[in-house]
């Protein structure tokens, strides 16, 4: 239990410090214009067992659409903070989320990236519950932490495996949680 909660306040950390650091020497993209940076798309097995949350009790596929946003940026830790939004629409009925946060990207040699982000989800799912088949999620608004690893294949399109976990970070009771992994297709604007 400790070390969830390290995490989450590591990243609330992180995210909270000044995004446009400026003692970081990040290469300059140059800007794109609009206000879409990435538009990405992804299956997403729906309440993954034996992953952050440990315990799998909805079933099903989870459809997710997300946009991060060009403007506002920063430069922290040699890697570009950008914003997010996003949905994923659970495909048997159970909890499906509407989310926003802060994503920090790094690029890598080889087209490599990583991403990693805190926000926040609101969910359509059981706050508490006795059903076997229904998590109970404790509060309607929770904390979402995403993780995704990917390769750009050209200037434009990109693959990934993405990872995110939502949960009411304690602050509430029950708190069961739910992960979701899956694999993302981005388009770069």
């Amino acid at each position: 239990m400790r070390q969830k909660h390290a995490v989450l306040y590591l990243m609330i950390w992180i995210l909270a410090f000044p995004l446009a650091a400026t003692g970081n020497e990040a290469p300059k993209q140059k800007e794109r214009p609009g206000a879409v940076h990435e538009f990405r798309l992804g299956v997403l097995g729906h309440d993954v067992d034996r992953m952050w949350s440990n315990l799998r009790r909805e079933n099903g596929v989870d459809y997710n659409a997300e946009i991060i946003l060009t403007h506002p940026n920063g430069i922290f830790f040699y890697g570009e903070i950008r914003p997010s939004i996003g949905v994923s629409l659970n495909d048997k009925g159970d909890t499906s989320k509407l989310y926003a946060g802060m994503l920090w990207e790094k690029e890598y040699p080889y087209g490599l990236f990583l991403n990693l982000g805190i926000g926040f989800a609101i969910h359509n799912g059981e706050l508490e519950t006795n059903r076997e088949d229904r998590k109970s999620l404790g509060a309607r608004c929770c904390f979402r932490i995403p993780f995704e690893a990917g390769i750009s294949l050209t200037r434009h399109h990109r693959i990934s495996i993405a990872f995110d976990h939502i949960s009411n970070g304690y602050l509430a009771s029950p708190n069961e949680g739910m992960d979701t992994l899956g694999v993302r297709y981005g388009y770069r604007f």
